[in-house]
């Protein structure tokens, strides 16, 4: 009733919250940098123990990398969480979203523990997905030898969606890489967050994806890479941030993960962790590496700040690094936006010859629809260029998930980022072939020059692709169609499989929106 009498209030009193929200967004500033510690790679290590398993292996491979791919996700998380407690002098950890979930939780406590050992840990997150972190990011950085930064910080903590509307230039450009480096000695690069989402940890979406292990002469290249991010104009030390960090809250972590081993939905996760054969492998040192030329291509950190120059960026450099494809061009990309420039560039290939194929989600697998509305409108031109377009299907049965039972994930979302050029090389790294990716968030990874993975790409198009994608292509009447395998037989559907009326409007409305340059 009381409600009621005063209903007439309710605008009122919201506008007083959004307009006192806005002028306490306007007072903050971010904190001068000035002073601020500077610290670099660990350049000797060769003595340690994973130095002196792997420096061997590098002198018998002059001028080359070795290259591991980790395609399962439960190795993926495990050969973080065994490299990280095989560190003996550095850990330089980078990305940009991390989970306070079972996996985030359990690889904080590694990295805990590492410090507790002695090794020095730099912790690099972009602070556009750490919402509810900010205790444990204090508690880990109140650690004498856990330093943690935060990439392009949002000056209020509570109201972050505030930022944007006194902050959008600089809060819409974020760190995207992806990078976990031990000892200045092995590194793993690539797609992958740290989430169970990513790590076939939950019971939610499942993130199919894709990482590589790496040592040798490119572990140099991302240590030095850090370094400049670490060093950047847009990494901000979190004790300039964040409260202090409780006395004896270090503590609370190690708590925290032993209650995550004692939870009954994590046990047999933590028992397939302790049989996998990467960890194992890595510890005596003897993962399958296939040894290539391999390239770091990295933007700038300057372009958190929108201060780097053109050709700085890693979507011209990987052009140039990937070439020009003369037979064939594999693209694996979850957000596929290719612009008109794109699908120039794309269809310019396939008139010239080249076989181009494309990998993305479908409308029901994504995660991000605006996306799809950037893709969508694309598609026809493509296809009447004779470019192969394949979409994930949310029900994914064979690509990198082997092992779907003991977790009980019930959807898949695709979320590797990977091309391969003419069977002859391949890029894995955290690059989107969308505008965002090329323009506003920062970017890495690896071009190598190895025909084994370029043509396993290759090959997944031909052997997994099919069965967990739909095929698009166009009908008689010039329309999309959508057809997939279902028990040896094929099924065409006549509208975006999987979704309703409601979510197709809406896609439908935002592609003619003019928001392609934010995607």
């Amino acid at each position: 009733m009381r409600i009621a009498r005063h209903a007439y209030l309710w605008p009122a009193v919201l506008m007083a919250f959004v307009v006192s929200g806005i002028l306490l967004a306007v007072g903050s500033t971010l904190p001068s940098l000035d002073g601020r510690v500077q610290t670099s790679m660990w350049a000797d290590t060769a003595d340690t123990s994973l130095g002196r398993a792997i420096q061997p292996l590098v002198r018998e491979h002059p001028g080359r990398s070795g290259i591991v791919a980790l395609r399962d996700g439960r190795d993926a998380f495990a050969t973080r969480s065994s490299m990280a407690d095989a560190a003996e002098r550095t850990l330089d950890v980078q990305y940009y979203i991390w989970r306070n979930d079972m996996s985030g939780t359990l690889l904080f406590e590694a990295l805990h523990r590492a410090a507790d050992r002695g090794v020095r840990v730099r912790l690099l997150l972009d602070d556009n997905n750490t919402a509810g972190l900010d205790t444990v990011l204090a508690t880990l950085d109140s650690h004498p030898l856990i330093q943690v930064r935060l990439f392009n910080p949002f000056k209020q903590r509570r109201w972050r969606v505030l930022g944007y509307l006194t902050d959008f230039a600089r809060l819409n450009r974020r760190m995207h890489n992806k990078s976990f480096t031990v000892d200045n000695q092995v590194t793993i690069v690539g797609g992958r967050n740290v989430g169970d989402e990513y790590f076939d940890a939950g019971d939610g979406v499942l993130f199919v994806d894709l990482d590589v292990v790496a040592i040798g002469p490119v572990v140099d290249d991302v240590s030095r890479d850090f370094d400049r991010y670490w060093a950047s104009g847009s990494s901000y030390p979190v004790d300039r941030l964040l409260p202090a960090a409780a006395a004896g809250a270090i503590s609370d972590l190690a708590a925290a993960a032993s209650l995550v081993e004692r939870d009954p939905a994590a046990s047999a996760y933590v028992e397939a962790l302790q049989a996998s054969l990467h960890v194992q492998a890595l510890k005596m040192g003897q993962l399958p590496f296939e040894w290539a030329p391999t390239r770091m291509l990295s933007d700038d950190p300057a372009k958190g700040l929108g201060q780097a120059a053109p050709e700085s960026l890693l979507a011209q450099r990987l052009l140039q690094a990937i070439g020009a494809p003369q037979r064939e061009l594999q693209v694996v990309s979850p957000y596929f936006v290719p612009t008109q420039a794109g699908v120039d560039y794309l269809v310019g290939l396939a008139r010239q010859g080249v076989a181009v194929s494309v990998l993305t989600n479908s409308l029901e697998a994504t995660d991000v629809a605006a996306v799809h509305a950037g893709y969508a409108k694309r598609r026809k031109p493509l296809l009447e260029a004779g470019i192969s377009l394949f979409e994930m299907k949310r029900e994914a049965t064979g690509i990198a998930m082997r092992h779907r039972k003991l977790t009980g994930s019930s959807a898949s979302s695709l979320h590797a980022k990977t091309f391969a050029a003419d069977g002859s090389r391949a890029f894995v790294g955290s690059f989107n072939f969308d505008p965002r990716s090329a323009h506003l968030n920062t970017e890495m990874g690896f071009v190598i020059d190895s025909p084994l993975m370029a043509q396993g790409i290759a090959g997944a198009f031909v052997d997994e692709v099919p069965a967990n994608a739909y095929r698009v292509r166009l009908g008689h009447d010039g329309k999309l169609q959508w057809v997939e395998q279902v028990d040896g037989r094929q099924v065409v559907h006549d509208e975006e499989p999987g979704t309703g009326f409601w979510l197709r409007a809406m896609v439908a409305v935002m592609a003619v929106l003019p928001i392609e340059w934010l995607l």
